[in-house]
């Protein structure tokens, strides 16, 4: 009796060590899950969707899952963003941004700088700006915050004279001179690269022109210098400034890898700006 009572408790022990070493092999035994928070951005393709899909693996380590929602226009990444189906927008500079918020109301700010575009003149029918004949067609984008910038450039390449003081908000009514008679046409900005071929130039934005395969140091005519105060800027809704994942997100836009990345892939046609506001 006493042997088979001895044996049916080594049975037993036998048993559970066999349903724990079990347990444990089969995932019976987890480490609980680390928590994972997905923000959704919103950019266009170049060079903003690219330098987000650089520090998406960055970000994953600091326990963010960077989706990146990618618009080829630039009016629905502020109303997606002001409508809450996305956490942040990386697409435009800060004037730009300024302007919506005057027309829309709505309360976005910039969080941070992130680049500079430096805007250009491109021609498939010349090779030098001074080809210019007169009365050339010139196609410029037509939003309010652009047409300044680009008239500002036309003027600090000698091409026309604006009145005096205007800085950065004149307008067609404010060219005073225009020596070669240009003839200007206002288009959307992501078609200027697309219908190049109907101008004598066009002063395209730098994402547009990558991505028709300009290089902008090579292929523009006129382009922008570094002190350029159109700084790409990283948006988000006033409401969200102080989240967490966001600010993980800025602090890598503002790090030294993605100031390599941005000097080594786009060459100076993307210049970093790492801009606090």
């Amino acid at each position: 009796m006493t042997t088979n009572n001895t044996f049916k408790k080594l049975f037993a022990i036998a048993l559970i060590a066999t349903l724990a070493f079990t347990m444990v092999a089969c995932g019976g035994a987890k480490k609980p899950a680390t928590d994972v928070v997905t923000i959704t951005v919103g950019a266009t393709d170049v060079p903003h969707s690219e330098v987000l899909e650089f520090i998406k693996p960055l970000l994953e380590k600091e326990g963010v899952n960077l989706n990146i929602r990618v618009f080829n226009d630039y009016t629905m990444p502020n109303e997606t963003l002001a409508g809450g189906d996305l956490d942040a927008n990386y697409f435009q500079h800060k004037p730009w941004l300024e302007n919506y918020v005057t027309e829309s109301g709505n309360d976005i700010i910039s969080l941070i700088g992130v680049h500079i575009e430096p805007m250009g003149g491109y021609s498939k029918k010349i090779s030098d700006i001074n080809e210019l004949q007169d009365g050339a067609k010139v196609g410029i984008p037509n939003a309010v915050s652009e047409v300044g910038r680009v008239l500002a450039l036309l003027e600090s390449k000698g091409l026309i004279t604006l009145t005096e003081g205007v800085g950065l908000k004149g307008t067609l009514q404010d060219i005073v001179a225009n020596p070669k008679n240009l003839n200007f046409t206002e288009v959307d900005a992501s078609l200027l690269a697309p219908t190049i071929d109907e101008y004598d130039l066009a002063i395209i934005n730098t994402n547009f022109a990558l991505q028709a395969g300009f290089v902008p140091a090579n292929d523009a005519l006129i382009i922008e210098g570094t002190e350029s105060p159109y700084v790409n800027v990283l948006a988000v809704r006033a409401e969200s400034k102080e989240n967490a994942a966001i600010n993980k997100l800025a602090e890598l836009l503002l790090s030294a890898e993605v100031a390599q990345f941005i000097e080594e892939k786009y060459e100076g046609a993307v210049v970093p700006a790492q801009v606090r506001y």
